[in-house]
């Protein structure tokens, strides 16, 4: 891994930082099995909120993605100061040429090429950038020593930049996930991972079968078998990678919460996430038939993740769907198809009237009782 600052520097432009926040290490937690940690809504760890004023440097993965960056500027914005995780040296460059990035509140925070420089220093916070490969734990381990939080944000690219996501890069996904989890698990500082999953993860079933009940929330997985028979290769990749994902915070009893995103937009979202964009919308003609297409605007997903990670030290962990709109009307779906560049009828072909009741309705009930009583940045 390659730190672009030097260990000592960073240590010192953090020395602030360490004694206000970091202190002494929590006491240990116990943590409730695999399905409580999925299913319930409220899972205790701990009384009170000692974590609180310590938790104040975080990692963040894919740092130059489209949602990396939100959440980058939510956390900065919210006093937090941030290690950006970037894998290349395209990556940096990314962030370079992004001198402004307009995030969650309103407020916007200057990036660009302090990174490749200095920290940069918002208010009490600051942000840097570590390059570090997730194929590579060790090298994990090394970005995230220090921190108090990692949110896991994987954005795969397709290397041939046609299919959007691949069956390969599924299966790199969960690799992927299974070393985040790792590098979680041996490096000491680390007291909770927020990952970022889809809401594919919870929508493909099979839905001939008639006794699904009609409300999709939390709860709810996609079939692997079904993802594989409609080759939904970004589906199946969050699914197995979420999966993989509980299944490591299990064993090695890391506290972890799962965002499941639904199609995320923003300023400029095709241009910036071509990729996800593209592989999200296979399949898009069944989930807007059974009423499960659901966009998510990027900087509500950010707020959602730094909302989910304040409240894990009490009472946040499991799973959360996260979405802003359901797409049900004929505008909605010209607006989307005209924003993605796409003909309307990728869509809606075959699709019910839109005087159809669709057979399905998504929850997003959990997070939104969530952020209602925890959401503190504005």
């Amino acid at each position: 891994m390659g730190i672009l600052r030097t260990t000592d520097s960073l240590r010192a432009d953090l020395e602030e930082f360490s004694r206000l926040f970091l202190g002494c290490a929590p006491p240990a937690y116990s943590k409730p099995k695999f399905s409580n940690l999925v299913q319930e809504e409220v899972v205790n760890f701990r009384e009170g909120s000692e974590e609180e004023e310590e938790d104040k440097l975080v990692c963040v993965t894919s740092g130059a993605s489209f949602l990396g960056l939100a959440i980058v500027n939510r956390l900065l914005n919210c006093g937090y100061s941030v290690r950006i995780l970037i894998e290349n040296q395209e990556d940096l460059e990314k962030l370079e040429q992004t001198e402004r990035f307009v995030g969650g509140g309103g407020g916007s925070t200057i990036i660009g090429n302090h990174y490749s420089n200095n920290n940069r220093r918002i208010g009490g916070a600051t942000a840097e950038v570590v390059m570090a490969k997730v194929a590579e734990v060790e090298s994990l381990c090394e970005a995230f020593r220090g921190c108090r939080g990692v949110f896991h944000t994987s954005a795969f690219a397709d290397p041939a930049g046609i299919s959007g996501y691949s069956k390969c890069m599924a299966e790199l996904e969960v690799k992927a996930s299974q070393n985040v989890m790792d590098a979680c698990a041996r490096t000491a500082s680390v007291r909770k991972c927020v990952f970022t999953s889809s809401l594919l993860a919870c929508v493909w079933r099979n839905n001939v079968l008639d006794d699904l009940p009609p409300l999709l929330d939390h709860s709810c997985w996609s079939e692997e078998s079904v993802c594989r028979e409609k080759k939904l290769w970004l589906a199946l990749g969050k699914t197995m990678a979420e999966k993989a994902a509980w299944r490591v915070a299990e064993d090695h009893e890391i506290k972890l919460a799962t965002i499941c995103p639904g199609f995320i937009t923003g300023p400029e979202f095709c241009r910036r996430n071509p990729t996800s964009s593209i592989a999200y919308l296979k399949g898009a003609q069944e989930m807007y038939a059974e009423g499960l297409l659901a966009t998510a605007d990027v900087s509500k997903v950010a707020e959602a993740h730094v909302c989910v990670y304040e409240a894990m030290s009490n009472t946040g962990c499991g799973r959360y769907i996260c979405f802003d709109h359901v797409i049900q009307r004929e505008e909605d779906v010209l607006e989307l198809a005209g924003q993605m560049g796409i003909p309307a009828n990728r869509i809606t072909s075959n699709a019910p009237s839109n005087d159809s009741v669709p057979r399905f309705q998504l929850s997003n009930g959990k997070l939104s009782r969530l952020m209602s009583r925890l959401s503190r940045c504005s």
